[in-house]
């Protein structure tokens, strides 16, 4: 499926979805002006596609007693290792495997200081570290929406869709 595949109708179910994935078919049919059959259908399309890959609670992490959240940076090593230390970390909320100078960025959350420092332990065996604390979350778990057609470059060939193409014309002889 491909981005011009999605109508408005699929872009306000992905949005309401994301805003709030318990909402009922009926509910969900009302909020898009669709039946609930319709919206249902709709739904399994974009679950079948992969669109929608899952649903989940998002869970309040101090309230479980995390206190702390930070992100560590932990440079080149052996992935397996990596994997392992990952394995006895269930403080790690996500795991990045990225380029740059670092291989790794991990999100965590811990306690307090001193259970900080247990799971840095961990990583810092592995190769040097940097880590940051989360002082304020600004944006998290925001919504997605199907990525915008790219305009053609200057110096790419237009469109094969004629439809779409500019049309120009010349003066001059021929």
């Amino acid at each position: 499926m491909d981005n011009s595949d999605f109508d408005s109708h699929d872009h306000r179910i992905l949005a309401e979805l994301q805003a709030d994935a318990r909402l009922s078919m009926a509910e969900l049919g009302r909020r898009v002006h669709l039946s609930q059959p319709a919206v249902t259908e709709r739904v399994r399309k974009l679950e079948d596609l992969g669109v929608i890959s899952g649903y989940q609670a998002i869970v309040n992490s101090a309230k479980l007693g995390y206190a702390m959240r930070a992100v560590i940076r932990v440079g080149r090593c052996d992935e397996s290792r990596v994997l392992r230390a990952l394995e006895a970390s269930p403080e790690v909320l996500t795991a990045y495997n990225v380029t740059g100078e670092d291989s790794w960025i991990l999100e965590i959350a811990v306690r307090d200081v001193a259970h900080l420092d247990q799971v840095l332990q961990r990583y810092c065996q592995l190769a040097q570290t940097s880590t940051a604390i989360i002082l304020k979350v600004l944006r998290e778990h925001a919504p997605l929406r199907p990525a915008p057609p790219l305009e053609n470059d200057p110096g790419e060939a237009p469109s094969p869709n004629p439809s779409k193409q500019k049309k120009t014309r010349r003066s001059g002889s021929v």
